[in-house]
């Protein structure tokens, strides 16, 4: 694989070139070591590609995963609690989680555990690696990176997407680069609010 198209948002990729140039390096190493035709093994069952050999996003996860392993991106979880009660979650929000089950306890509310995990994490960057159904994207990015910047776990997160033209020879549903940055820029510089670095890569 290699990586075609890169986005910077609120110089997610400034910071890595400045603060972590060798995880930069490392990314782009793991992305041309990912054999893609040794992972063209999907025989489709869909009407529109019936019989085609497809990419495997399965095959495309494992080999990413194995490749971040041995560099040493770990999977992270960021834990927090919740509650039904608004103005009780904005007051929580930024405490240590010990302190939010107190907190939401003593107003007599229930408190709720709850957790977001991404699956690599290195020196404060986080990586993920998205070749599911194009909802997970939004999750990643509005969801998953803000919690991990949120939390002071994470500086940036990256999301690792398919181009079109890659995207175009796996199963439908699939989400893809150029899809995902109109989506980032529709909502506005500022949005949301955590440095990311979003990745377009094809074979």
């Amino acid at each position: 694989m290699h990586i075609v198209e890169t986005y910077s948002h609120l110089n997610g990729l400034e910071f890595l070139l400045v603060h972590r140039p060798g995880l930069w390096d490392e990314i782009q190493q793991v992305i041309l070591a990912v054999d893609a035709e040794a992972c063209r093994t999907k025989k489709s069952k869909e009407k529109t590609k019936k019989g085609l050999l497809l990419y495997s996003p399965v095959d495309m996860n494992k080999d990413f995963k194995d490749l971040l392993g041995q560099r040493g991106w770990m999977e992270s979880r960021v834990s927090y609690w919740v509650t039904r009660d608004e103005r009780l979650i904005r007051k929580t929000l930024t405490m240590p989680v010990e302190g939010q089950k107190k907190e939401i306890e003593a107003t007599g509310a229930i408190p709720i555990y709850s957790y977001n995990q991404t699956d690599f994490t290195k020196e404060r960057v986080a990586i993920e690696v998205q070749f599911g159904k194009y909802a997970f994207v939004a999750y990643d990015l509005f969801v998953k990176h803000l919690a991990f910047y949120v939390g002071d776990k994470i500086d940036v997160g990256i999301e690792i997407l398919p181009m079109k033209s890659l995207q175009s020879q796996m199963s439908s549903g699939v989400p893809y680069y150029e899809g995902e940055l109109y989506n980032v820029i529709r909502q506005g510089r500022g949005v949301p609010s955590v440095p990311l670095v979003v990745i377009g890569i094809e074979p």
